[in-house]
């Protein structure tokens, strides 16, 4: 009889350790960047830097970031999608308000497929300039 209840109190008690109260999920995970011009395809020796920090809602899918800059006059700056290395074609049009810091949102919710890509990696922000009509300096987004 004392195995029996013994073995009934182990078995509540493992039943309510395993019941965990209602977790709340933080849906925002951040974003960041360093700009460089190591980062381009190919590589640009330049002076000028820059990053990118900002949130991904995993919720809403929306993606906003804050991207600053410095030594360079930009002409043109985009998100694009290319793994680490390679170059890959225009995402999202960030404008032509170059100051920085800038605070971007993409302009609507992201696709499933965009945001397995920005997941993967595979989508970079890349500053032009005069100098390098390509891009001068770039870096692939993370999501953490």
């Amino acid at each position: 009889m004392k195995k029996l209840v013994l073995l009934s109190l182990l078995f509540v008690s493992a039943m309510v350790s395993s019941c965990k109260k209602d977790e709340v999920v933080n849906p925002e995970m951040a974003v960041t960047t360093t700009l460089s011009g190591a980062n381009e395809v190919p590589a640009i020796t330049t002076t000028a830097t820059g990053a990118v920090t900002g949130t991904y809602n995993k919720t809403t899918k929306m993606l906003s970031l804050m991207i600053t800059y410095s030594g360079i006059t930009p002409t043109a700056w985009h998100i694009h999608k290319g793994a680490a290395g390679t170059a890959g074609g225009v995402i999202f049009n960030i404008g032509t308000d170059f100051k920085s810091p800038f605070t971007y949102m993409v302009p609507a919710a992201l696709t499933t497929e965009q945001e397995t890509d920005l997941m993967a990696g595979t989508y970079y922000v890349n500053i032009h300039s005069a100098k390098a009509a390509g891009g001068e300096i770039r870096g692939n987004l993370t999501v953490k």
